[in-house]
């Protein structure tokens, strides 16, 4: 997991291609990937890279993290396992459902 690094701070017109060319500088990028708003296709601003090894992924921390990136400074550090999300999904709530509910008399 030391090698998966966190990139955030990124320009929306930043995509997976533009991302790893920045990265294989420092080593062998194992993966790139911009994350994108399902609807509107925009970058969210943020992605993940993989590096080859963890010596790899820190000499890109080294160069790139706060290095100004289409006029941007970027953020580079490992990547944290996500957490898990609380709630269901559908606003979370006390997950009693909704609906119609039979009046006790």
């Amino acid at each position: 997991m030391e090698n998966k690094l966190y990139v955030g701070n990124l320009s929306y017109s930043m995509r997976d291609d533009s991302l790893r060319q920045h990265f294989s500088a420092f080593g062998q990028v194992s993966s790139a990937k911009v994350m994108m708003e399902r609807d509107s296709g925009r970058s969210k601003g943020f992605g993940f890279v993989e590096m080859g090894s963890s010596a790899e992924a820190q000499a890109a921390i080294q160069g790139l993290n706060g290095k100004e990136v289409d006029g941007r400074a970027l953020t580079v550090n490992v990547a944290r396992p996500m957490e898990p999300r609380s709630g269901g999904g559908f606003g979370g709530g006390d997950r009693r459902g909704g609906g119609y509910r039979q009046r006790a008399y």
